[in-house]
């Protein structure tokens, strides 16, 4: 028979099966189509060498006025300024406290100091900065403990520990004098998002700042099966409680010594599971203040106390050259360029001139048009309980100025579906804002009313407070299990990859996906945690150019399209990274593939002989001198076996000058009723695009 030319439909399509997909793309990663052709993705680079603490989750990119670069960087633990490759901490400060209020204690030989702080008010992973101490008397000096401290444990209410970089000995007797001052960053918030806490928990679960804590002191691990439990500490504890340790909350029946007895393992839906020494216990119900103990779904922590144990994070936007922050569910932040890099942020309500801040929001951003600050499921004027449902927007061209009059432009509007905020997005037009159920326009109206609020869309889900960008003309977002476009009118994006992302998807960490918009190739780009992954692992892409699906397995925390800078910048681990630069993983060759649905001769009655494969590739833009890529042919007899014959042959680029020429043709021997066509690159520098290959191939018979 003569050469057959193989040309595929664009896209990756797992809605059917690989047999029933006859003439489709079936599997990929790292790859993306491009007038319909599949092509190896853009490679990428650190952006810096320095890292920064903790996971990023948002990226937000500014110049001012002096022409200065700016990245907002919101991470689990701190918020960072970038500038000229290098992080500046502006985390506020949440208190401040006197001097003297706080003492240290060493013990010979240790590295652990205890700090003793009355109504310190810190969690686990807080930062907290000394300042004023003198020596301890022996090791630990004024150097030493004068310096910022992540927080290890916290004991109780007054007390917790950190480690500092050297043991103390035995003439460590002092406690740091009476000028020793604490300044501590506000709260941070959870990496990853434990049973029973966030927007769309069944439970909502968050710990409130003040609720009793202790450590495990079993001096080993605690069993999921132990039915006593020792801690460090129990006397704040009541007689009777539910206690929450890592993911696991247990309700216990009594008290002894520092014992707690009578334990029920793994309760409200969480399972029974092993902890490690010194993890931290929290007092989840019981607390001698009701408003301390966990909240119920829907409600808020009361008199404007701030849950903190839910996944941080962050919104952010510029107003002018100056940023405002907000962790979400927490306060709203301003960062002043005049007073540089060195400084932090502070709370809006301290600022001259203050009136009616919010104290709570879930997102904050800037109407670009009309210059009003807007916030999202914030309190109301004159209250300090958080409404899920409520926006407020200050006066124009104002910060500070909240209280709505009838001379300012300051004012308030409810949304009418849903039970909490979601997500808020600006288009050209408008203000996109998704509740867990519905989706509504916010449009700036004028006086007197200002805005206009209209709902747009009912019965839609969407599936975190990450999950929707816009670009161009378009909305797009993730659904709980579906995507969506808003170009006027909402529909729901057909995709052909739905199964595929959705049956393998970790839901218990939807809060992490991550969109963006990489628009130099038209791609809209969903990070997302598989399964089996408590972080972002994979990502998902539709082409919104090419009308095409495709995905594969890339760690991201955030993303940030090019504009301001030349190219798309995302966060993975404590790194910011270029995008689509090179050809491969930060110096590593990348690993891409593409692999196609099963084809036949008939419908599969006859068996196929293939004897070779004429390649049609190109390398243009590859780094390597000799760049290649091996081409794999899969044989089987039905559309449930194994593949029975596997061949794998090379193509190498050996010119290209005046045209590129490659390997002519490549020898195979493969037989079966069906066979499916494979292209991998593992090399160094490489960079191809697949063209239309041929294959000979020749019926050969029914046995």
């Amino acid at each position: 028979m003569p050469l057959t030319k193989l040309q595929f439909r664009p896209g990756v399509n797992r809605e059917y099966t690989s047999y029933s997909n006859e003439g489709g793309w079936f599997d990929g990663d790292k790859i993306r189509f491009h007038l319909g052709y599949p092509e190896k993705i853009g490679g990428w680079q650190k952006y810096s060498s320095n890292s920064f603490v903790g996971t990023a989750r948002r990226l937000h990119n500014w110049v001012a006025i002096d022409g200065s670069n700016f990245m907002g960087i919101g991470t689990t633990v701190k918020y960072y300024i970038e500038e000229g490759e290098a992080f500046f901490d502006i985390t506020p400060i949440r208190e401040t406290t006197s001097a003297g209020d706080v003492t240290f204690s060493a013990t010979n030989g240790s590295t652990t100091i205890t700090v003793t702080d009355i109504a310190h008010g810190a969690v686990v992973g807080d930062f907290v900065t000394f300042s004023g101490a003198v020596s301890l008397g022996g090791s630990v000096s004024s150097v030493i403990l004068n310096d910022e401290y992540q927080i290890d444990t916290v004991i109780d209410s007054n007390s917790y520990t950190i480690t500092v970089v050297i043991p103390a000995n035995s003439s460590d007797t002092g406690n740091g004098g009476a000028s020793v001052v604490g300044s501590y960053q506000i709260n941070t918030g959870l990496n990853t998002t434990v049973g029973g806490t966030g927007w769309g928990a069944g439970l909502y679960g968050g710990r409130t700042l003040g609720g009793l804590q202790t450590i495990v002191n079993e001096g080993g691990t605690f069993s999921a099966v132990d039915t006593t439990l020792t801690v460090l500490n129990a006397s704040p504890f009541p007689s009777t409680g539910t206690i929450l340790i890592d993911r696991e909350l247990m309700t216990y029946s009594g008290k002894s010594g520092n014992d707690l007895t009578g334990l029920t393992r793994g309760v409200n839906g969480t399972a029974a599971d092993s902890h490690a020494n010194a993890s931290t216990v929290f007092l989840a119900i019981g607390n001698s203040d009701p408003k301390l103990d966990f909240t119920g779904w829907g409600s808020s922590a009361a008199g404007g106390i701030i849950p903190v144990s839910e996944l941080r994070l962050w919104s952010h936007d510029n107003f002018g050259e100056d940023l405002i922050i907000n962790p979400r569910d927490g306060g709203i932040y301003y960062w002043d360029k005049t007073n540089s890099l060195a400084s932090r942020a502070v709370e809006i309500g301290t600022l001259g001139g203050a009136s009616n801040t919010p104290i709570i929001a879930k997102q904050v951003l800037v109407s670009d048009l009309d210059r009003h600050v807007i916030a999202f499921g914030c309190n109301a004027q004159g209250s300090t309980d958080q409404d899920n449902l409520l926006i407020r927007f200050s006066d124009q061209e104002s910060i500070t100025d909240w209280t709505a009059t009838a001379t300012n432009t300051a004012g308030d509007l409810r949304l009418g579906s849903g039970s909490t905020f979601v997500q808020a997005v600006e288009t050209k037009r408008e203000v996109l804002v998704w509740t867990d159920k519905s989706l509504h326009s916010l449009r700036f109206i004028g006086p007197p009313f200002t805005f206009g609020l209209q709902q747009l869309a009912s019965n839609i889900t969407i599936i975190g407070p990450k999950a929707a960008v816009a670009t161009e003309d378009y909305v797009f977002w993730m659904g709980i299990d579906n995507f969506y476009v808003y170009a006027g009118q909402t529909t729901q994006l057909p995709c052909t990859v739905r199964d595929y992302v959705f049956t393998d998807f970790n839901k218990g960490q939807s809060e992490k996906v991550v969109s963006g918009v990489n628009s130099q190739w038209g791609e809209v780009i969903w990070f997302y945690p598989s399964a089996s992954s408590e972080e972002n692992d994979r990502y998902v892409i539709y082409n919104y150019l090419e009308k095409v699906w495709y995905y594969g397995t890339l760690s991201r925390s955030a993303w940030i399209d090019r504009g301001i800078r030349q190219y798309p910048i995302a966060a993975g681990g404590n790194y910011l990274y270029n995008h689509e630069i090179g050809q491969d993983d930060d110096g590593v060759p990348m690993q891409s593939f593409i692999e196609s649905s099963q084809m036949d001769i008939g419908d599969g009655e006859q068996f196929a002989f293939l004897k070779r494969i004429i390649p049609d590739v190109k390398f243009e833009g590859s780094a390597a001198v000799n760049p290649a890529v091996d081409f794999t042919i899969k044989a089987r007899n039905y559309p449930g076996g194994n593949y029975l014959q596997t061949e794998t042959k090379t193509a190498t680029r050996t010119a290209t000058v005046p045209v590129e020429q490659f390997t002519e043709n490549l020898n195979i021997r493969a037989r079966g009723r069906s066979f499916a066509f494979r292209l991998d690159s593992s090399g160094s520098g490489v960079r191809w695009k697949l063209g239309s290959p041929r294959v000979d191939i020749r019926q050969d018979g029914r046995r």
